[in-house]
């Protein structure tokens, strides 16, 4: 029996990451090694700032035991046209070999319960990848994402 057949989202508990889950996000961040430069240095100090500003940075993770499945990094931000805080999914990464198990929708809404915990009343998610898998947890699209990468020589 493979792993991802034993293994459940209500065998997964969600809750806020610590220092000592770094190897376990990281081995999830480096599945993108196709698509992003994955930098250990880099993602070291944007981990560390994630742990420890808790009030603007959420990192869930997902376990099973002691192995890390998935993570989501919201940020927390003062908008100028909002009346309140904001929060955005900035990333939401669940193993490549865990998917289709509802993970990824659990640390949707455990974002979304921190949400309204804080009071906010909007997030938002910016993903290309995935549009059908946010449309089914109700966001809906009300702009385009564009971005523009600087690279320094």
């Amino acid at each position: 029996m493979s792993t991802t057949a034993a293994t459940s989202a209500t065998e997964v508990a969600i809750r806020r990451a610590s220092s000592a889950d770094a190897d376990g996000v990281f081995a999830l961040v480096a599945q993108l090694s196709e698509t992003y430069d994955v930098e250990r240095s880099a993602f070291d100090a944007a981990f560390e700032d994630a742990v420890e500003h808790p009030t603007r940075n959420v990192l869930l993770v997902a376990e099973n035991g002691d192995r890390i499945l998935g993570y989501a990094l919201m940020t927390v931000a003062r908008l100028m046209y909002t009346r309140a805080d904001a929060a955005q999914i900035q990333e939401l990464i669940v193993d490549e070999g865990h998917r289709g198990l509802g993970i990824g929708s659990r640390l949707v809404w455990a974002v979304e319960d921190i949400c309204l915990e804080l009071g906010l009343q909007q997030l938002t998610v910016a993903s290309s990848r995935a549009p059908a898998f946010y449309d089914r947890l109700d966001f809906r699209s009300t702009a385009d994402y564009l971005k523009k990468v600087f690279r320094s020589e």
